[in-house]
């Protein structure tokens, strides 16, 4: 089915059944509940969760497979954002177009960078990448403000043209659609203490990432990926058999800026504004960690990655004391604030360190990231269940044969 085998099948269908149920699964707690502050099932950060999640899916097809590692990939984000929003600006408000709009200008820019940056390898490849990004940020920011609308962005107006569009009624504003359907049409659902928001924007954004999921299965699978493979394990040898890599990694890397380009045109269709910011530096500084917190070079690791930086950008971040002070309730005043004094530097404006903490001893004890962990634990249980032959009570040894 689908060309896929037995595990790759069973891991799209995880992903498939996560994407459905997030609203559910991401709101454990009642929301009256003094927990109620962990629950993500928000439209807006479901939302993050897929489009990065989709960023760091295209990322890890470079690095996870070839091993050259970009610090610039949040240019194709920002290309592709601009793109989108030029579409529902001249063209229409339907993301449909905005999206293949995106892809398109973001996998021609990455050709241009690549064919420039992979005349080098290692951390000169790093640099230049880096290099491209910040150019792009600083043209974005000031020299090109009459095409991105400098460092107050770009967003849809009343008088924009809109050629496939009818024109809006008096007092109604552009909103981005999908043949009418709006993406941030929403329907909440109460069950006792527990309130579910269930948003069109984030199930269609969470169509477009199964789909790019399933091609990265393919890409991962494919002799093409088997070729990305030889240069990540040993490019040298490669070139002694008489391949030339080069073709090879500048596919990858244009897929890659592809992926990023789908990520941005997907944040212009959730939130019809963009600015230079989202090509900044720190931008693919966090693609990066995504990859590397999640399982670099794995399938569905990155995905992890970027969900739990996401998690704790929206979630970690908006603890503050007050909330503290309510869980510790119960305790002796004095323990109450001795246990406040700890945890505060560690949330609110501080979850930077505790992301940094995280990701020191996901480097530390599982190199190969979050999905590591997942499968030592599994393997662990294995152990558990597996039934020792001396202890097992049901395990009755064969008598040995009796010898006259």
């Amino acid at each position: 089915m689908l060309g896929l085998g037995k595990k790759d099948l069973a891991l799209l269908v995880l992903v498939a059944v996560l994407i459905i149920f997030a609203p559910f699964i991401l709101n454990p707690f009642p929301v009256n509940s003094g927990l109620a502050q962990f629950n993500a099932g928000y439209p807006d950060l479901m939302q993050r969760f897929v489009i990065f999640g989709i960023f760091a899916i295209g990322f890890n097809i470079l690095f996870g497979l070839t091993g050259y590692l970009s610090f610039g990939h949040a240019a194709f984000l920002g290309v592709g954002s601009y793109a989108a929003m030029w579409s529902m600006k001249l063209m229409t408000m339907n993301v449909i177009p905005a999206i293949i709009l995106a892809v398109i200008v973001a996998g021609l820019f990455s050709l241009l960078v690549g064919w420039i940056s992979l005349r080098r390898s290692g951390i000169y490849f790093s640099i230049l990448t880096l290099a491209f990004a910040q150019m792009s940020y600083a043209l974005a920011y000031s020299v090109l403000t009459p095409v991105t609308g400098g460092e107050t962005g770009l967003q849809p107006k009343m008088d924009d043209p809109r050629i496939f569009d009818p024109a809006l009624a008096d007092g109604a504003t552009p909103s981005a659609n999908l043949f009418g359907l709006t993406m941030k049409s929403s329907h909440e659902i109460a069950v006792g203490g527990w309130l579910f928001t269930i948003n069109a924007g984030y199930y269609i954004a969470g169509v477009v990432m199964l789909l790019a999921f399933y091609m990265a299965i393919r890409i991962f699978r494919s002799p093409f990926g088997m070729m990305l493979r030889a240069i990540k394990t040993n490019q040298t040898r490669m070139n002694y058999t008489g391949l030339n890599p080069r073709p090879y990694t500048l596919a990858a890397f244009v897929i890659s800026g592809m992926y990023a380009g789908l990520a941005g045109g997907l944040m212009v269709a959730m939130d019809t504004q963009v600015g230079p910011e989202r090509m900044f530096w720190t931008a693919s500084g966090e693609v990066v960690l995504m990859t590397i917190l999640g399982g670099a070079g794995t399938l569905i690791g990155p995905v992890l990655g970027a969900g739990m930086i996401k998690y704790m950008e929206n979630i970690i971040s908006k603890i503050n004391d007050g909330i503290l002070y309510q869980w510790f309730s119960v305790l002796p005043e004095a323990l109450q604030d001795l246990l406040v004094t700890l945890i505060h530097p560690f949330i609110g404006k501080g979850w930077h360190l505790t992301l940094g903490i995280v990701f020191m001893l996901v480097v530390i004890f599982l190199p190969g990231g979050l999905l590591e962990g997942g499968q030592r634990m599994r393997d662990v249980f294995k152990k558990k269940k597996k039934p020792t032959p001396g202890k097992d009570p049901e395990h009755h040894p064969k008598p040995s044969p009796h010898v006259a």
